[in-house]
C-alpha cells in the first residue's frame, strides 16, 4: 500500500483521562517497528473492560486508545514479520502468543509472558506509536482498536479466512471466544451434563452457546433482569431463573431443581458475591466453578474452605483458556461453517463517530453487543 512506511493520520477516539467521554481527534500512527504490524481497523466492539478504563477500575496511563475487539486489514509489516501480509484479514490479539514463553509452550497455558494486563500502554520495544497534539497516547491491552488504524506486536494479531465478515467475527477478538472457551476448554464440560450460568450479558450468552456445543443437557440461565432470558433461551439456555423469586440462597434454589446435580458453574459478572454463590451451587464433590467474569482489583475473597474440601473444583480463565494466535482462526472458520451464529449477540451496529452513543446503550443496560464500522 502506497502508505508503508509513512506516518499515517487518521481519526481515533481518545480518551484523555477518566469517566471523560470520548474525544475523537485526528492522531498520527508511525509505522510498524521490526516484528511489528500496522492494521487498518474495519469494525470493533464495546466490550464491558472498555469500559472499566473509563470508570477507573481498570489500570491504565493516559491520555489512551482503549477498544480490544477487532477485524482489520494488514496495512504494512515491520522488519522480520513472516506470519502476516499486507492485505491479510486479521483479528488483533489482546491475549497475545508468542509461542516462546512457559504458558505458550505448555498445552494448558494461554496467558502469554507479553500480555499487558498491568496497564504499561506501551508495545514490546516499550514505547507507543500514536502520537495526538504533540503528545504521546498509549497503547491499550496490546491492540487499541477504537482508531481508523493501531499497530501491534506480531504476536498479537490472527489471520482469518478472507471470507469472514468483519462486523460479525470482531467478537471473536474477545466476548463470543472468552464464555464459549470457558465452558469448552476450561470447564471441559461433559455431555448430558447441567451447567448454571451467572450472568447474561454477551460473555454469559457465548458460555451458553459454549454448554450447548459441548452437548449439555440442562443449561439454567440466572440474572436479576428478566429481560435478558429471552435471548439467553434463544442461544440455548433450558430454563432462566431470577435470585430474586426465592427467599432461599441461590445454590439451595438450583440443588431442588436439579436433584443435586448441577455439574458446571460458571461466573460471567465480576462480583466477589456470586463467585461464592457459584462455587456453592455445583455438585459439592464433583462440581466444578469457573470464575470467567473479570473480579474488581484490589478486592479480598473471603470463603469456607469447607467448599472446596468435599472435592469442589474451583478455576478461573482469561479468553477462555484459548490460544489466542492457534484458536481464533480455528473459530472464524467454524463460525464460517455455521457452527455457531454470533448474530444473536450483537444488537447494535453503529458508525465509529457514534461510540460514545454505544457506550451509553452498554451502561443502560440495551445491548448485548455494539459494534462500531469505520
Amino acid at each position: 500500500m502506497g502508505t508503508a512506511g509513512k506516518v499515517i493520520k487518521c481519526k481515533a477516539a481518545v480518551l484523555w483521562e477518566p469517566k471523560q467521554p470520548f474525544s475523537i481527534e485526528e492522531i498520527e500512527v508511525a509505522p510498524p517497528k521490526t516484528k511489528e504490524v500496522r492494521i487498518k481497523i474495519l469494525a470493533t466492539g464495546i466490550c464491558r473492560s472498555d469500559d472499566h478504563v473509563i470508570k477507573g477500575t481498570m489500570v491504565s496511563k493516559f491520555p489512551v486508545i482503549v477498544g480490544h475487539e477487532a477485524t482489520g486489514i494488514v496495512e504494512s509489516i515491520g522488519e522480520g514479520v513472516t506470519t502476516v501480509q499486507p492485505g491479510d484479514k486479521v483479528i488483533p490479539l489482546f491475549l497475545p502468543q508468542c509461542r516462546e514463553c512457559n504458558a505458550c509452550r505448555n498445552p494448558d497455558g494461554n496467558l502469554c509472558i507479553r500480555s499487558d494486563i498491568t496497564g504499561r500502554g506501551v508495545l514490546a520495544d516499550g514505547t507507543t506509536r500514536f502520537t495526538c497534539k504533540g503528545k504521546p497516547v498509549y497503547h491499550f491491552m496490546n491492540t487499541s482498536t477504537f482508531t481508523e488504524y493501531t499497530v501491534v506486536d506480531e504476536s498479537s494479531v490472527a489471520k482469518i479466512d478472507d471470507a469472514a465478515p468483519p462486523e460479525k467475527v470482531c467478537l471473536i477478538g474477545c466476548g463470543f471466544s472468552t464464555g464459549y472457551g470457558a465452558a469448552v476448554k476450561t470447564g471441559k464440560v461433559k455431555p448430558g451434563s447441567t451447567c448454571v450460568v451467572f450472568g447474561l450479558g454477551g460473555v454469559g450468552l457465548s458460555v451458553i452457546m459454549g454448554c450447548k456445543s459441548a452437548g449439555a443437557s440442562r443449561i439454567i440461565g440466572i440474572d436479576l433482569n428478566k429481560d435478558k432470558f429471552e435471548n439467553a433461551m434463544a442461544v440455548g439456555a433450558t430454563e432462566c431463573i431470577s435470585p430474586k423469586d426465592s427467599t432461599k440462597p441461590i445454590s439451595e434454589v438450583l440443588s431442588e431443581m436439579t436433584g443435586n446435580n448441577v455439574g458446571y458453574t460458571f461466573e460471567v459478572i465480576g462480583r466477589l458475591e456470586t463467585m461464592i454463590d457459584a462455587l456453592a451451587s455445583c455438585h459439592m464433590n464433583y462440581g466444578t466453578s469457573v470464575v470467567v467474569g473479570a473480579p474488581p482489583s484490589a478486592k479480598m475473597l473471603t470463603y469456607d474452605p469447607m467448599l472446596l474440601f468435599t472435592g469442589r473444583t474451583w478455576k478461573g480463565c482469561i479468553f477462555g483458556g484459548l490460544k489466542s494466535r492457534d484458536d481464533v482462526p480455528k473459530l472464524v472458520t467454524e463460525f464460517l461453517a455455521k457452527k455457531f451464529d454470533l448474530d444473536q449477540l450483537i444488537t447494535h451496529v453503529l458508525p465509529f463517530k457514534k461510540i460514545n452513543e454505544g457506550f451509553e446503550l452498554l451502561n443502560s443496560g440495551q445491548s448485548i453487543r455494539t459494534v462500531l464500522t469505520f
